[in-house]
């Protein structure tokens, strides 16, 4: 895939990820929607980008999804097509399972796996029709690996692995690609944002978080796996990749070395 003239929906834009993926897109004249809750912040990284003349905003909150057919209609007036949605809002937690109300479980649930697959099958009846198009899902390593004070996140990321490897299959007659990308510590506010037991942002960069990825180099590592149409690619530390393989294919020990390793 060449991103020039392509036109790119992001959620998640106003910082992290989501801003890196926007900035670098922009330097290929990549046609932009950026969505988030926050439209000012887009504002700033529309005129941070390249080419903000190929910029166009849309306001979304993942938590408010009974009306994204008229989102997606919104978006496709904007430059009259679509080719890429990558769906990268969402909220991490850090609580323990004992300590965490389930109105925070459901919380997670509803904007990382609800709102995120609202969204794709809003769009998706345009992907068909089309006969072509591109999801991108950020998912987590812990997507793949449940690691403590992190169970509903890991249930919600865990939730899009399945529904999209299922879309995979049944879209591949359409054109229709799938990338689940797994990233493992990166630097954004992620852990600043976390929701704690009683739903309250933890407000605490973590270590692993702010030694992590730059979201600039995990960007452009993404963008290359778009490009290869690649079906699910881990993006982090030597280490972090490395307890994927050990998951499954020594379950065992990978419950164990988890169990000694204070995840923060």
């Amino acid at each position: 895939m060449n991103f020039m003239n392509k036109v790119v929906w992001i959620t998640g834009a106003s910082s992290g990820i989501g801003k890196s993926l926007a900035l670098e897109l922009s330097k290929q004249e990549t046609r932009l929607i950026l969505s988030s809750r926050n439209e000012t912040a887009l504002l700033k990284v529309k005129n941070e980008c390249e080419n903000p003349e190929y910029v166009k905003i849309i306001p979304l909150d993942l938590e408010d999804y009974t009306h994204f057919n008229l989102k997606v209609t919104e978006a496709l007036n904007l430059f009259g097509s679509i080719d890429v949605l990558i769906n990268n809002a969402g909220i991490s937690q850090r609580s323990f399972v004992k300590d965490t109300l389930i109105t925070v479980d459901k919380r997670i649930m509803d904007i990382n796996y609800l709102g995120t697959i609202a969204l794709t099958k809003a769009l998706l009846p345009y992907f068909i029709t089309k006969n072509s198009g591109h999801f991108v899902v950020i998912t987590s390593i812990v997507g793949k690996i449940g690691t403590p004070l992190r169970s509903s996140y890991a249930a919600s990321k865990h939730a899009l692995h399945g529904f999209f490897d299922s879309l995979r299959a049944e879209v591949y007659t359409n054109n229709i690609k799938v990338t689940l990308a797994c990233p493992g510590f990166v630097q954004t506010n992620v852990s600043l944002n976390a929701l704690t037991g009683n739903g309250s942002a933890q407000n605490k960069m973590d270590n692993a978080t702010k030694n992590g990825l730059t979201s600039s180099a995990f960007s452009k590592l993404l963008i290359k796996a778009i490009e290869q149409e690649k079906q699910e690619v881990y993006i982090g530390g030597f280490k972090e990749k490395l307890a994927v393989y050990v998951k499954r294919f020594f379950p065992k020990l990978l419950s164990k070395m988890i169990r000694k390793l204070a995840v923060t």
